[in-house]
């Protein structure tokens, strides 16, 4: 292998070159992964998630200090009678060194994945998402100067805003949830020189997110016992568990993979349902019902995809199965009253799906599903909105189009052409 990284099909074991490519090109269905040259982890003199570059598949970077920050927390391990609590925050809290002005870790996705797409690909990223990742890109969008399409519901549309002044943002709102989002997304990726940013089948986002992992065992200086997360998706979850093989295989951080404990918001967690049920397939009508009423429900809105990556080869299924995980259901009291307890104790605000996973990681200690003195690493995925409003500009993303759910693309197409004919293939940094 000479070259910086393959990717790899978990079905067929083809190796297959990288043209931005998220899917086998045989047609199977599993997640394609990217291995590395390298398989000694050498922490590079780049900021924030570039620094972990040798476990990135890009040959570039960014001018960005977006990263994950690790701390051993003191107040709030201590009310939980933990020694040996590790706290990885992505977001804006400068005083510990997190500077993700986005204030969530989608960001760790969105830089990666704009530069494989300058370095691979031929097109503009469309990205369809409940709010954190499509802010996150309208971000690096602002950084970059690269264009993006973005769908989003709606009632998202207050969470569209960047620290710096973009141009190149084609905000679409959907009358609808996050999968009539996904929906019209997938149909603005019938434009030439449009092209679907790939979600969990995107390697660069997976290990974008999985930096996560690296800087908490890098920190902790070994991995993680227990490692707990909200999960919309589970992407984030996978990933935690390909760094992690990654970490092994490199030898200093010890030989045993982290055991993921992932958490989902009540009403809504069909893979919570499946796993606890210990099926691999979603069934929509027992691990869903009633989807449309219950995703408006949640007291995070970004938890509720109704296609996750949860039964293909290399999903949450296997990521679960291989580290004896757990999948666990939280109901919006627990979850308010699980932020008040952390933002009381560590002086920071949390995004919502942050605070689903702290009252995940409570209801596991209280139940001592995880040792006192056990190494754990709690993924706090998004904070410091309070913080970045007092430090930063925000400049709101106006809506470029607005849909109905459902609606045809026809009405608009035209006009999406046109701004796409006028910024495919800009140059950016």
């Amino acid at each position: 292998m000479t070259e910086k990284y393959i990717l790899k099909c978990p079905d067929c074991g083809r190796r297959i070159p990288d043209r931005y490519t998220n899917v086998c090109p045989e047609g199977c269905t599993g997640l394609i992964r990217a291995y590395y040259q390298k398989t000694h982890l050498q922490i590079q003199n780049y900021l924030g998630v570039f620094r972990f570059s040798d476990w990135l598949p890009i040959e570039g970077n960014l001018p960005s200090d977006a990263g994950p920050v690790t701390y051993k927390s003191e107040t709030f391990a201590k009310e939980l009678g933990l020694s040996n609590l590790y706290i990885s925050f992505s977001g804006y809290w400068p005083e510990r060194g997190a500077h993700i002005e986005s204030c969530s870790f989608k960001e760790l996705e969105a830089l990666p994945t704009t530069v494989r797409m300058r370095e691979k690909g031929n097109g503009i990223l469309q990205i369809s998402s409940a709010g954190n990742t499509g802010r996150a890109f309208c971000q690096v969008s602002a950084l970059t100067g690269a264009p993006v399409v973005v769908v989003v519901p709606e009632s998202s549309v207050d969470r569209l805003w960047t620290t710096a002044p973009t141009k190149n943002v084609c905000l679409i709102t959907v009358e609808g949830d996050y999968t009539d989002s996904i929906e019209f997304g997938n149909t603005v990726c019938t434009i030439p020189d449009i092209v679907a940013e790939g979600g969990a089948r995107n390697v660069a986002r997976r290990d974008g997110m999985g930096t996560v992992m690296l800087d908490g065992a890098i920190t902790a200086g070994r991995l993680p016992d227990s490692y707990f997360q909200a999960v919309g998706s589970g992407t984030g979850g996978i990933a935690a568990w390909e760094a992690a093989m990654r970490l092994i295989g490199d030898g200093r951080f010890g030989a045993i993979l982290p055991r993921l404990h992932l958490a989902q918001n009540e009403p809504f967690a069909p893979m919570t349902n499946a796993w606890k049920d210990g099926r691999r397939e979603i069934i929509p009508d027992k691990d869903m019902p009633d989807a449309s009423r219950t995703v408006n429900q949640v007291y995070s809105n970004v938890l509720t995809n109704r296609h996750p990556p949860y039964s293909v080869r290399g999903g949450v299924y296997d990521a679960l199965s291989a580290t004896g995980g757990t999948m666990d259901s939280i109901t919006n009291a627990q979850a308010a009253e699980a932020e008040q307890h952390f933002v009381d104790a560590e002086d920071i605000d949390i995004d919502p799906a942050a605070s689903v996973c702290v009252a995940s990681l409570i209801k596991a200690v209280e139940a001592d599903a995880v040792g006192k003195d056990d190494c754990i690493l709690l993924n706090i995925t998004g904070g410091g909105y309070k913080r970045v409003a007092e430090d930063k500009n925000q400049y709101p993303v106006e809506p470029s189009f607005r849909v109905k759910g459902g609606a045809p693309i026809d009405e608009i197409r035209r006009d999406i052409e046109s701004w796409a004919n006028t910024h495919a293939r800009r140059n950016y940094a």
